[in-house]
């Protein structure tokens, strides 16, 4: 059996792991990169073994830095199955067709306003071949042994971060080895905590805030300042958010804020399509987190959904005190950007990033203080008050994490530290060597280890 890195490491975005046990190729994760621009070229370099070889794809959850490259895969040969939790399906099924859409979008946008170095711009993949990648699904249960092959078993076990996620483990030639995916938090106001994991030969875990601690703020009060502020000066908050979790956290929060009337009755705002149906498919899994019915329609019943792209323009052109919470959270795409392009340059207005910022992306540039932004081709003036809090993200802290590992009670022989900016990534490699032992490594993009 052999591991391969071929995304995820060094970085926190393009999760694919791929491993060969015996004549078949199994690929963990197979994901979008995304941030700086030498990390998104890399989706366009021809994959580095032939799609049409690998046998399955096993997701540990649908964010689209773990998904979002499956229909590239599919369009590139890849006709094996698709192995991931009926809540990642559910959210793939909303995900992957936007990311199409959006990258047709992008791509039409650029060649209207001529920024494209690219004649003309093309999308990496379409919304149609989305919604054809969505039939080489297999929605598994949690907790169960999955045959991926006759001699190859998995089994996902839920972990927190966002609604379906999991940790997998794959036993194969008498061998074991568990993938962490992302790990949540122990303490999260909407998952339940990562579950405990099995006994396991090797070990590939996360390390997005492994150098780092969660800071100790209540979200509630953090927001409530804020807003409250805001709305005094007349300005808008915009809230840019991962579609999927953070969207739903951050409304449930305003939610609460505004019925206990520690918050103007100011309208709440939706702004993203995918939060939208995403927020939908996490009142239909009610049994999958701790809100309940009655807090899923505090939601829904207090969140103006802004759908189509006229109600879009529209609530752009108001500058009435508003919260809009849009995605992409990092403010790397989507509809959060024409938001930003009309209220970064007002003093009046409020932008609060929640949660992680990788390099490259405009939430980082904003967040260390860049006095002026890029978007569509145009730099604009950063006059309005920046803000950046993690203490609602939907990562588990690097003591979190060691917490869970403790928890688990396991002693893999070898520790692959992955999904970690290099700092991060080799901060908790020394953290698993020094407090448990463990033979832990930090892999490099394209590394292969027998195990």
């Amino acid at each position: 059996m052999k591991i391969q890195f071929l995304g995820g490491a060094g970085t926190v975005t393009g999760s694919k792991y791929l491993l060969t046990i015996g004549n078949k190729k199994i690929l963990v994760d197979c994901g979008l990169y995304q941030g700086v621009k030498n990390l998104r070229m890399k989706n366009w370099e021809k994959f580095p073994v032939e799609p049409s070889s690998i046998h399955a794809i096993l997701l540990t959850h649908a964010h689209i830095d773990h998904s979002g490259y499956i229909p590239a895969m599919r369009r590139a040969g890849f006709k094996g199955t698709i192995f991931c939790s009926s809540g990642t399906f559910d959210l793939c099924k909303v995900l992957l067709p936007n990311s199409g859409y959006l990258q047709e979008e992008d791509a039409r946008y650029a060649n209207k306003k001529r920024f494209s170095k690219h004649s003309p711009a093309q999308p990496l993949y379409t919304e149609e071949d989305a919604i054809a990648s969505l039939k080489l699904f297999n929605a598994v249960s949690m907790n169960n042994e999955i045959g991926i092959d006759k001699d190859v078993i998995a089994i996902f076990t839920p972990v927190g971060h966002i609604l379906g996620a999991s940790a997998i483990q794959i036993k194969a030639l008498g061998k074991v080895i568990t993938f962490s995916g992302d790990v949540g938090r122990s303490k999260d106001l909407v998952m339940n905590p990562p579950q405990p994991l099995a006994a396991t030969d090797y070990l590939v875990v996360e390390s997005t805030y492994g150098d780092r601690l969660h800071e100790e703020t209540d979200p509630f009060e953090y927001l409530e300042k804020i807003i409250n502020e805001t709305s005094k000066r007349g300005g808008v908050v915009l809230i840019p958010s991962f579609a999927v979790g953070r969207a739903q956290i951050n409304l449930y929060v305003l939610q609460l804020l505004k019925q206990s009337q520690r918050i103007p009755n100011l309208p709440i705002y939706l702004n993203s399509p995918m939060a939208i149906s995403a927020t939908e498919i996490y009142s239909r899994h009610k049994k999958e987190h701790k809100l309940s019915a009655e807090q899923c329609q505090l939601i829904d019943d207090g969140t103006k959904f802004v759908r189509t792209p006229e109600e879009s323009i529209e609530l752009n052109a108001s500058s009435y005190p508003s919260v809009i919470v849009s995605a992409s959270g990092m403010a790397s795409g989507g509809r959060v950007l024409h938001h930003l392009k009309s209220l970064v340059s007002h003093h009046r207005n409020s932008i609060v990033f929640i949660g992680y910022q990788a390099p490259g992306t405009r939430g980082a540039a904003l967040v260390s203080g860049a006095t002026q932004i890029k978007v569509h081709g145009e730099y604009l003036p950063v006059k309005a008050k920046i803000f950046h809090n993690g203490s609602l993200s939907a990562h588990g802290d690097y003591a979190e994490i060691i917490a869970w590992l403790k928890q688990s009670k396991i002693s893999p022989k070898r520790v692959f530290v992955t999904h970690g900016e290099r700092t991060a990534a080799d901060s908790m490699r020394l953290k698993l060597k020094d407090g448990f032992g463990w033979n832990a490594c930090v892999p490099e993009i394209g590394d292969e280890i027998e195990l």
